[in-house]
């Protein structure tokens, strides 16, 4: 069901909760809270739904986390991705690929431990041998790769498609959508948040909950409140397949080439970059990919799959990422400030976990904590505090 863009005569002057941004985040919270029945639930964008990062994310939907809440989140995200259906009354794009993932040759006890504590969290996943791979994946080379960990169940989706899933299922329960609405200060008084500014008008609300990714950071900085997020720049090359590779094959992370890619349908290939440059401008970055970091980066993909060198490049995709210190994100309400709630600093890794990260948002917001899963250390304090997360067994790539 499409619901259309239409702004209402009439902006609503109060609201139990407002959300703002209609990304995977926004509106995640928004189904979550609406299907609680949890009051009036305003969600305002300055654009229209999914048209920030969830538009451009590359989509992949995997479980291998070092760090356990995060393998959680996962876990519960893959069981609503898979029941998409059931969850929200629309069949969703979710594509079972399978997922591998390579890591550098002397962090194979590194990986090996995680596969653990991921099986323990009830994450199907199984280490395999180089020659297992080979027959997974006829056109990679292994033959650097000690052992990897494969996720049968995991794969990819589709950004906004998603994002507007989650809010047309939440307006049919009676959430309001004001997209062309751009939030432009928080009303704040005697410690507690009142509502929001915006250019169509105020709205007064005892709960503000920020999922603004990469805007994040200067709308708080307004209420004296700096939180540590930097933009990065991320460029990602869409390919079609060479005319002797094998489509449809497993998403991948790997460490080796410092890339992740997956197949795009049946005939395309998506390559994507681990790094990018900081400081980049979420209103104004470039919207095409320059043509030599695209090569760069397929060079680097090839030394895992050479048949790319042959395939032809269609597109190149940029966005832009919301990063944090430790690369986690920053879930909870802002010290200082009652009722306002931050839920940003994705560090390019949302969308997996974009259901249940909705879930949880939801219980805190309703219940004061995450119920699903303990999310109490992605709390905004946590650099101030000198708490930054660091998982047991992480990566140096994580």
């Amino acid at each position: 069901m499409s619901h259309g863009n239409s702004i209402p005569n009439s902006m609503p002057k109060t609201a139990d909760i407002v959300i703002l941004g209609a990304g995977v985040m926004g509106t995640s919270i928004a189904f979550h809270l609406a299907k609680c029945k949890a009051g009036k639930t305003v969600v305002i964008d300055k654009d229209h739904v999914g048209r920030g990062g969830s538009g451009r994310s590359s989509a992949l939907v995997r479980m291998h986390y070092s760090y356990p809440p995060e393998v959680q989140l996962a876990v519960i995200s893959l069981s609503m991705f898979s029941h998409w259906q059931e969850l929200v009354e629309a069949p969703g794009d979710f594509r079972k690929t399978g997922f591998v993932r390579i890591v550098h040759p002397g962090e194979t006890e590194l990986l090996r431990l995680n596969v653990e504590m991921q099986q323990k969290l009830g994450v199907e996943v199984t280490l395999i041998r180089p020659e297992e791979l080979k027959d997974l994946e006829p056109d990679w080379i292994v033959d650097d790769i000690e052992l990897a960990a494969y996720e049968p169940d995991s794969g990819y989706g589709d950004g906004a498609g998603v994002a507007n899933d989650f809010l047309n299922s939440a307006r049919d329960r009676g959430v309001v959508h004001l997209p062309r609405t751009e939030a432009t200060a928080f009303r704040v008084e005697g410690g507690c948040v009142r509502g929001v500014v915006t250019n169509q008008g105020e709205i007064a609300a005892p709960i503000v909950v920020a999922a603004t990714g990469p805007w994040t950071r200067p709308l708080f900085q307004q209420v004296g409140y700096d939180l540590p997020i930097e933009t990065e720049y991320h460029q990602v090359a869409m390919l079609k397949n060479a005319p002797d590779m094998k489509g449809g094959g497993c998403a991948c992370i790997d460490s080796v080439s410092a890339t992740y890619f997956r197949s795009d349908a049946h005939d395309k290939f998506l390559v994507g970059d681990f790094y990018g440059q900081r400081g980049a401008d979420p209103d104004n970055f470039p919207q095409r990919a320059s043509e030599n970091s695209l090569e760069e980066l397929i060079e680097r993909a090839c030394r895992r799959i050479p048949k790319l060198e042959n395939a032809e490049v269609m597109r190149g995709v940029t966005g832009v990422y919301d990063m944090t210190p430790d690369c986690r994100p920053l879930l909870g309400e802002v010290p200082g400030i009652r009722g306002l709630h931050v839920c940003a600093g994705f560090s390019g890794m949302g969308f997996k976990i974009s259901p249940a990260v909705g879930l949880v948002m939801s219980e805190l917001l309703l219940d004061g904590k995450g119920t699903s899963v303990d999310i109490t250390s992605f709390r905004p304090s946590r650099f101030a505090e000198g708490h930054p997360i660091k998982a047991r067994y992480e990566y140096k790539d994580d």
